[in-house]
């Protein structure tokens, strides 16, 4: 752990973990890995499959935990944005394919209080907002892009979809469709061809700069 700076952290799937500066900590897409001892400040749920929604690990959270999933990014219509100090949550459009629908999918963007934006894109296509040049017009330092091409993009599609977005540092996830770990696959993530490409594997971490 470095406080001084944070970090984030490749859980395996869709899941990832992220300390802020401030040392708060953020799940996203609890399901895989084993690394949820710390207090949750924060859980992001792009949509309700049970790979990406398993609140039931995170048993430790704190008195002011907040959780926001799907229903509450797109409450009434429309993609509701959070400021909680330490991290704005900017949920984004997500499905665009037969098993995610985007009425019921988003992706998030987490700006943090140091100014570090990550991407994940959830479970996904290629989006409107992608082509149109409005997650470019963002400048995101780290995007993490979903690549099964089973339920979601392929890894070629992912490939282009980030080339549209250009965020710094450019990670391949959710490239696997096994209920059993490592739930990755690393040839398929060795195959994602985009600027800033970084293969990170379940337990990895990058400290944030």
């Amino acid at each position: 752990m470095d406080e001084a700076t944070g970090y984030i952290e490749y859980m395996g799937q869709a899941s990832v973990k992220i300390e802020t500066p401030e040392g708060k900590v953020i799940y996203i897409d609890p399901y895989a890995g084993d690394d949820y001892a710390d207090a949750a400040d924060l859980i992001l749920v792009t949509h309700g499959h049970f790979d990406h929604n398993a609140l039931d690990l995170i048993e430790n959270r704190s008195d002011d935990c907040v959780i926001i999933t799907q229903n509450e990014a797109t409450e009434s219509g429309g993609y509701h944005q959070f400021d909680l100090g330490f991290a704005k949550v900017i949920p984004v459009q997500a499905g665009f394919n037969r098993m995610h629908d985007v009425r019921s999918c988003v992706g998030y963007i987490i700006e943090l209080s140091d100014g570090t934006s990550v991407y994940v894109t959830g479970d996904t296509s290629t989006t409107e907002d992608m082509r149109d040049g409005t997650l470019a017009s963002m400048g995101i330092d780290y995007a993490f892009w979903c690549s099964d091409g089973v339920y979601n993009m392929d890894t070629q599609e992912a490939s282009d979809a980030a080339r549209m977005v250009g965020a710094r540092v450019n990670i391949p996830y959710h490239n696997s469709t096994a209920n059993r770990p490592p739930m990755f696959d690393e040839t398929l993530a060795e195959s994602f061809d985009a600027p800033g490409a970084l293969v990170l594997n379940p337990g990895d971490k990058i400290y944030l700069d």
